[in-house]
């Protein structure tokens, strides 16, 4: 018998975990499911989350059980702020770390005061063309279907209007050309497709090499589980009233 303190996981729970480093969103959620369905006795349970993240991405993802999935595009609207580190003077297809740079570019004109000037012309509303390699669907597809058998240059993907509420220099290093940005911004915006817009803008090309999603509306990675304290918590609630 399920005891008061688990019903509430059958009745719908809305959780925030620090998703971990090359876990993709699809990991956090089935390595929940399994673990409240072990906890509750079930075979199956509906779980989902309301937002992907890259697996080359750290930070908040929200998962619903029971019948809060019905809020989960409610809270994929949320806006959700970042901490990206860029590396300027190189690109890759994917825009990050997924693939190897595929092209170098000059950097030596690019100080401190032009990021400084560069990074607020991002604010607003914005125009953004998704990364080929994204979930983006074109003709039934994802993109990065097309991306990886080579046939990127058969589709156009149309650009996506979104807003940028936030964009903060946090660092900048003129030996190695790397600078982190906190940025703030609405549904829809892929951070890897900013890196590459910042790089042009600086007359330069930029890729991601690391990136952390602080917040989804008002959940911030301080108030996140990790896996190893949600199972933790499951096994002290499910002691309760044994």
């Amino acid at each position: 018998m399920v005891n008061e303190q688990m019903n509430k996981y059958l009745d719908g729970e809305i959780l925030a975990f620090d998703k971990p480093l090359n876990w993709t969103s699809f990991d956090v959620v089935n390595r929940v499911r399994g673990m409240l369905c072990r906890a509750l006795g079930v075979k199956k349970l509906k779980v989902g989350h309301a937002g992907t993240l890259d697996p080359l991405a750290t930070g908040v993802v929200i998962v619903c059980t029971g019948r809060q999935t019905k809020r989960i595009d409610e809270l994929m609207n949320h806006s959700k702020e970042y901490v990206a580190t860029l590396q300027l003077g190189a690109t890759t297809p994917s825009y990050d770390l997924e693939h190897p740079i595929d092209a170098t570019y000059p950097t030596a004109h690019i100080t401190h005061e032009m990021v400084e000037q560069v990074l607020p012309s991002f604010l607003g509303e914005q125009w953004q063309v998704p990364p080929v390699y994204s979930a983006v669907k074109i003709n039934g597809k994802r993109a990065y279907e097309y991306a990886r058998k080579g046939r990127q240059d058969e589709i156009e993907i149309k650009p996506k209007l979104l807003v940028i509420d936030a964009i903060e220099l946090q660092q900048f290093d003129a030996e190695t050309m790397k600078l982190t940005i906190r940025v703030g911004c609405s549904k829809g915006t892929y951070i890897r497709a900013l890196a590459r817009d910042i790089g042009q803008r600086l007359q330069s090309g930029a890729h991601l090499i690391a990136l952390r999603r602080t917040r989804v509306g008002d959940y911030t990675t301080d108030k996140c589980l990790t896996m190893e304290q949600f199972q933790q918590l499951l096994a002290n609630e499910t002691m309760v009233n044994d």
